[in-house]
């Protein structure tokens, strides 16, 4: 994934991070200097490292450091945040689990009779599995609200990938969390012998990965950031949470005052454009008017390309097409949107079906894929369930359809527009939530 921060200055940092530790050629050089770098550079040795740069409550800059998984052994080391996990729970641990385990290995060894070795085998298995459940609640995970999030909450159902949590990226932000520091800035890279599976290369550049770190970071930081730079941020936006503030302090949550949590000095009026609160996908949000200015200007002369996915009820019989209906607000049950021809705005939408799926509770439900060309408040939803559209409302509409599940099944799938300050086309896309 794309760096979450930017890496500016922390990649200046980091730099030097990686002077120091060729320097010494330990890893502890702001210790006893004991555990050496050559570790690092035997096959499947390399790590990665990281550098955060945070402010404290007084404004004052702080430098934060941090390896990835445990070190040549050690959970933590002088100068380097510590691991999520304390050290005392963890020798609690394996107080707990490592002999007795070690013991049913040994005992199976020894068996007399292949029932008892495998007797003794499934029982090592089953302790080793309550072993692994009960290292991951160990980690209770600090996130940018105040709050905690668990390993289990997620990945449910105990899908936590081996080493979710030791990312160095998830140790630094864990540590501001905790000390009440501002996050300004982090970057991250890769020391030691190259990596064949992800082609990490000594000294490189990277940003978290995506089966680990993606996933917490999205949970630690309420929102999934999928690119940002010096002048935009894309957020994948979860269903239910607003993109800009409504009115009143229950309506405050949004992708912009979540962001301004992160990022202070972001724009009061960020976001280029708005998602449905219930819709979830890929919203472009700028960090200076400029920007701003000049991503409105894109959206004005239809040079932002969208796509959308969603399930719409039953089956619906037309394979492509294109939409064109009038609406406008129901001023008497807002924010329902109705057909008007004399007083609605036209909104235009191409649509390709994609197909008919069978869903767990046995229903039909239908594929499709959007192409708006105009950006209606609830264009999708209405040119949906409309008669004179497709007649066929989105699964989980509670303004247009029967409501009744767990999401609206609308989801802005792509994005594509022209960067606003260099002019370079870019293209974002994300997997299908549903």
């Amino acid at each position: 994934m794309n760096p979450p921060l930017p890496e500016y200055p922390a990649f200046s940092y980091a730099l030097h991070l990686q002077q120091l530790l060729l320097k010494y050629g330990v890893v502890d050089f702001e210790g006893e200097r004991k555990i050496p770098i050559d570790g690092f550079f035997s096959p499947g040795g390399g790590a990665m490292f990281g550098v955060l740069v945070a402010h404290d409550q007084n404004g004052n800059e702080v430098l934060l450091k941090a390896f990835s998984g445990s070190c040549m052994g050690h959970l933590n080391l002088p100068g380097w945040v510590n691991h999520l996990v304390d050290e005392e729970s963890y020798n609690k641990y394996l107080s707990l689990f490592d002999a007795p385990i070690k013991k049913l290995g040994t005992l199976a060894e020894a068996a007399s009779t292949e029932q008892e070795r495998r007797s003794l085998l499934h029982a090592r298995s089953e302790l080793s599995r309550r072993a692994l459940s009960s290292y991951r609640e160990l980690y209770q995970i600090a996130t940018l609200t105040g709050d905690q999030v668990s390993l289990e909450t997620i990945f449910p159902g105990g899908k936590a990938p081996t080493g979710s949590g030791d990312c160095c990226a998830i140790k630094l932000l864990q540590h501001a969390f905790i000390h009440r520091l501002q996050p300004i800035s982090m970057a991250e890279f890769f020391f030691g012998a190259p990596t064949i599976d992800s082609g990490r290369k000594h000294l490189g550049f990277y940003g978290p990965c995506n089966e680990k770190c993606q996933p917490i970071l999205h949970s630690i930081l309420t929102l999934d950031i999928v690119y940002q730079d010096p002048h935009i941020i894309i957020v994948n936006k979860d269903a239910g949470l607003l993109s800009v503030p409504g009115r009143g302090p229950q309506k405050r949550d949004s992708v912009e005052t979540r962001l301004r949590m992160l990022m202070p000095d972001l724009p009061l009026q960020c976001a280029v454009h708005r998602l449905d609160m219930d819709t979830s996908g890929l919203l472009i949000l700028a960090k200076n008017k400029e920007a701003h200015k000049r991503m409105n200007r894109q959206f004005s002369d239809k040079q932002v390309s969208k796509s959308y996915v969603a399930l719409l009820e039953e089956v619906v019989k037309q394979e492509k097409g294109e939409i064109e209906l009038p609406f406008r607000l129901d001023v008497d049950h807002r924010p329902l949107q109705i057909y008007d021809e004399w007083q609605g705005k036209w909104g235009t939408t191409h649509f390709r079906r994609v197909r008919v799926e069978r869903r767990g509770d046995g229903t039909l439900v239908t594929r499709m894929h959007f192409f708006p060309l105009t950006g209606r408040t609830h264009q999708l939803r209405v040119h949906s369930a409309h008669e004179k559209g497709l007649g066929h409302p989105i699964r989980g509409d509670r303004l247009y359809g029967n409501g009744g599940h767990d999401r609206l099944y609308l989801h802005a799938k792509t994005i594509a527009f022209y960067h606003p300050m260099t002019g370079e086309w870019m293209e974002f896309s994300t997997e299908d939530p549903f």
